[in-house]
């Protein structure tokens, strides 16, 4: 079944930039004097490759958060950190428009889970590891004060200004060239190998963070470096395709359901997967014969709110 998988998402991954509504003549795609090189090497290509770096992100982002909180409900969005992201965005585009907005995008994200930790931390000053409820807690203030000041940056916009938001918000995998992806595949080799390389204390963190601590390891320093590098990598997908909700979510449980392994040990197939149920994600939204291609978030939300209910009601009858 594994490597069905594999050859069927392989097999995807392959085709998805052929398929769209502009046809393609195959004997131009070598050809960078015609229009099917351009809309299949600029337009396509670079978008299935952004899609499947900023699902891989995204999905290994939500396992790498639930191994900390200890919550397999939670996602980086659940913390703030799509609603900071989206806020500095806003007031980048509306106050700043000469700030690069993946630059206001990663600040978002820098700033909202600094937040986050020094004040959970300040809370528990003599704990092991710092709580992570009071995290959660704090996360949820924080997404309705972004979501006030959001308001108040709409209210403060033209009309111009409040439809860029408001297209952010929804999110885009529009891209032309290979520059945005490449940003985003540096990022996501940052964030894979700082994971990969922490994975044996990661698995300790799976046990309890005080046997984790009585093992050694400095519960602190590993939570803080993962929040760091995850928030900002996913702050910079953030900048370049808005905020596409719950892959973090729903990919790693449909992994875990797959594989039945410990999680340090689906790392890789996360990520892969992940990258993949965006790819599909985003063909269904451009090929759906509409006046526009339908935004990617809307997409993801339809799969992922069943699902998020389904997690919610199999928990309830866990417990």
């Amino acid at each position: 079944m594994k490597l069905a998988l594999y050859i069927f998402s392989f097999i995807i991954l392959a085709i998805s930039p052929f398929l769209g509504e502009i046809s393609l003549n195959l004997n131009e795609l070598f050809d960078s004097g015609t229009i099917t090189y351009k809309v299949f090497w600029d337009l396509r290509v670079s978008r299935v490759f952004l899609a499947f770096l900023v699902g891989g992100i995204l999905a290994l982002s939500g396992l790498i958060f639930q191994i900390i909180f200890k919550n397999a409900l939670i996602t980086p969005y659940t913390l703030g950190i799509a609603s900071g992201t989206t806020l500095f965005t806003a007031v980048s585009i509306v106050f700043f428009p000469a700030m690069i907005l993946s630059i206001s995008s990663a600040l978002g994200s820098l700033v909202t889970i600094t937040i986050l930790y020094f004040i959970s931390k300040s809370i528990n000053k003599n704990q092991v590891a710092v709580s992570t409820n009071s995290i959660l807690l704090i996360g949820i203030a924080l997404s309705y004060f972004y979501s006030s000041a959001l308001m108040l940056v709409f209210y403060l916009s033209n009309l111009e200004q409040n439809y860029s938001i408001v297209r952010f918000t929804l999110g885009s995998l529009d891209t032309v060239g290979f520059q945005s992806s490449l940003i985003v595949f540096l990022v996501s080799l940052v964030m894979y190998f700082t994971i990969y390389s922490n994975r044996a204390k990661i698995k300790l963190l799976l046990i309890s963070n005080d046997t984790a601590f009585l093992k050694g390891l400095n519960v602190h320093k590993l939570n803080l470096i993962l929040l760091i590098v995850i928030s900002l990598s996913v702050g910079v997908c953030i900048s370049f395709v808005g905020p596409i909700g719950f892959i973090g979510l729903v990919v790693p449980h449909i992994i875990k359901l797959i594989y039945k392994k410990s999680a340090d040990k689906l790392i890789f197939p996360v990520f892969f997967f992940g990258g993949i149920f965006l790819v599909v994600s985003d063909l269904i939204a451009r090929n759906l014969n509409t006046a526009s291609a339908l935004p990617i978030g809307v997409v993801t939300a339809f799969i992922g709110a069943p699902f998020f209910v389904y997690l919610l009601i199999k928990r309830n009858k866990r417990a």
